[in-house]
């Protein structure tokens, strides 16, 4: 073999042992493009049945499952008392980071129905005081 051929095969290593850990998915990141909710969100009404739909399913977010516990009579509790909500910075709380993917891969992993509008409305939420309303 000449060292010409050597020296461009060395390279061609180099440069995929290089560029193949830069195509590894670390993390979905969710553009956030619908606009922001101004009605007053309730989380029996309007959260809770998109949670339950997506995220308390079996062997998921339920009791006994998952942490937060996200099932119909838990979600608020779950919540408020896990350490989810940040009230102070609503953008900044673990539940929002996870929906979006900005804190890992994005949550529920199928995605839900409409995974702008859920962002939107949790958001809303807290921003709202994160009642339990």
């Amino acid at each position: 073999m000449s060292l010409k051929r050597i020296v461009w095969s060395a390279g061609i290593i180099a440069f995929v042992i290089c560029c193949l850990p830069a195509c590894y998915k670390v993390t979905t990141l969710v553009n956030d493009n619908g606009s922001e909710v101004s009605e007053q969100v309730s989380l029996a009404k309007d959260i809770v049945p998109i949670l339950s739909k997506n995220c308390s399913l079996s062997g998921c977010h339920t009791s006994g499952g998952v942490k937060p516990d996200l099932s119909e009579l838990n979600a608020f509790n779950s919540l408020n008392n896990g350490g989810y909500l940040n009230l102070g910075a609503p953008d900044k709380s673990e539940v929002y980071l996870w929906l979006t993917g900005k804190k890992s891969t994005s949550m529920p992993p199928n995605g839900p129905v409409n995974p702008s509008n859920l962002n939107q409305l949790i958001l809303a939420w807290i921003k709202q005081g994160a009642s339990n309303n």
